[in-house]
């Protein structure tokens, strides 16, 4: 069911064109798991979303960090939906682990860590039973080579996934020309962090070989950025991708404390910050670990796509929205299709935020005016939350309410 949904979704050309191909490519690609965090900020989610005890969110759920965090905000409640079953499963197992780890440590170990044997001692022992069939399936098949895919947790699942080999693949690149990425990790002070930035990762950019690699749409599939989405970030950069890559990644290296940028650690070391623990998504500190284990029954996770789930929901039955960055892979049909339902089903107060590749809002051109004309576009504090944004890989970062009725 999840490859039809990802193929509905992403592929919009005939198999004989050339970007036909290419989204037939990302389509198999991404049948796999590909995220293994999210690379959204959900502190600036919540900030933007402005959520209420009242609250009823609706979020994709891509590596399950956000559905789990906004908890800490205290919403009525939290549906995360996805069109990958492999992020579908990572989800629910991080709530069966909040509910049913003895204690913090093991669920630091589990997800703090995440490459520990003894994580497929408490799987078995914690876990496996309570998974509800399907997602215990998931994480106990056989994966040749590997043994069963629950292993990922006793091997450092920050590794595994699309996302995590691509970075693998940048750790190698600044290896093969004599940099060292972790090194960001060491900095202490804004003037550290820039120095080893202009020292070990600004010169990469200067190589033929990241040039080349940067113009290649397949070299970005292992980011989740189908074919559409590299159009416009190749738009953005004015046609030259390296160079705006650079500019997002020195935001990451140079604009937030390392320290406590759990993004930079994951870029750069393909880890979390496991000593101090303040590089760490809030899920993964005691505190705010402390308050969601007890929210857990306020989610639902559905396999489905976003504008399907929302047809078969009663009328004003929501009203926090986060479409991540879906609608860059989305045509103008598709994009209708979905914010039709997000109005029917929009309560008053109703807010719903999405980044993009590039800068600029696709709405104002995809969008019919009837359905445009229901929202506002809250510009100045959409301006404010993507400077804000720790992941700084997007281009824009976008926010909308419902006009009162």
């Amino acid at each position: 069911m999840g490859n039809k949904l990802l193929k509905a979704a992403a592929v919009n050309h005939k198999f004989v064109s050339k970007r036909g191909v290419l989204e037939r490519l990302f389509t198999l690609m991404f049948q796999g798991f590909v995220y293994n965090q999210i690379w959204e900020d959900p502190d600036v989610d919540i900030a933007a979303l402005r959520i209420q005890p009242s609250s009823r969110i609706i979020t994709i759920a891509s590596g399950g960090c956000n559905v789990v965090n906004y908890l800490a905000a205290d919403p009525a409640r939290v549906i995360a939906v996805d069109l990958n079953p492999n992020h579908i499963a990572l989800t629910r197992l991080k709530l069966a682990a909040l509910n049913y780890l003895p204690t913090y440590e093991d669920f630091f170990q589990f997800f703090g860590y995440a490459n520990t044997k003894d994580n497929r001692h408490k799987f078995d022992t914690f876990l496996s039973d309570r998974l509800d069939e399907t997602t215990r399936k998931y994480w106990e098949k056989w994966i040749p080579l590997h043994g069963r895919r629950i292993n990922m947790f006793a091997r450092n699942l920050y590794r595994y996934g699309l996302l995590g080999r691509f970075l693998g693949i940048l750790q190698t690149v600044a290896r093969f020309h004599g940099k060292k990425l972790n090194e960001m990790l060491t900095a202490r002070t804004p003037e550290e962090q820039r120095a080893i930035f202009d020292r070990t990762i600004a010169p990469l950019f200067d190589s033929a070989f990241v040039k080349a690699l940067s113009k290649l749409p397949v070299s970005f599939y292992a980011l989740g950025i189908p074919p559409a989405q590299y159009e416009e970030l190749n738009k953005a950069s004015g046609g030259d991708p390296a160079g705006l890559i650079r500019r997002r990644i020195e935001k990451l290296a140079c604009d937030f404390p390392i320290t406590e940028n759990y993004f930079a650690w994951q870029a750069f070391g393909r880890r979390y910050d496991t000593e101090e623990r303040l590089g760490v998504p809030a899920y993964l500190q005691e505190e705010t670990y402390k308050v969601v284990r007890q929210r857990t029954n306020r989610v639902e996770t559905h396999l489905a796509s976003m504008t399907e789930f929302l047809a078969a929901q009663p009328e004003q039955s929501l009203d926090r929205y986060v479409l991540l960055d879906a609608q860059d892979w989305m045509n103008e049909e598709q994009i209708t299709a979905l914010w039709r339902q997000i109005t029917r089903t929009a309560a008053p107060d109703a807010r719903v935020i999405f980044r993009t590749a590039g800068p600029d809002s696709p709405l104002g051109k995809k969008l019919p005016a009837d359905v445009l004309d229901h929202w506002v576009y809250e510009a100045e504090d959409a301006h404010k939350y993507f400077d804000a944004d720790r992941s700084s890989i997007y281009g824009g970062f976008h926010i909308y309410s419902l006009k009162a009725a």
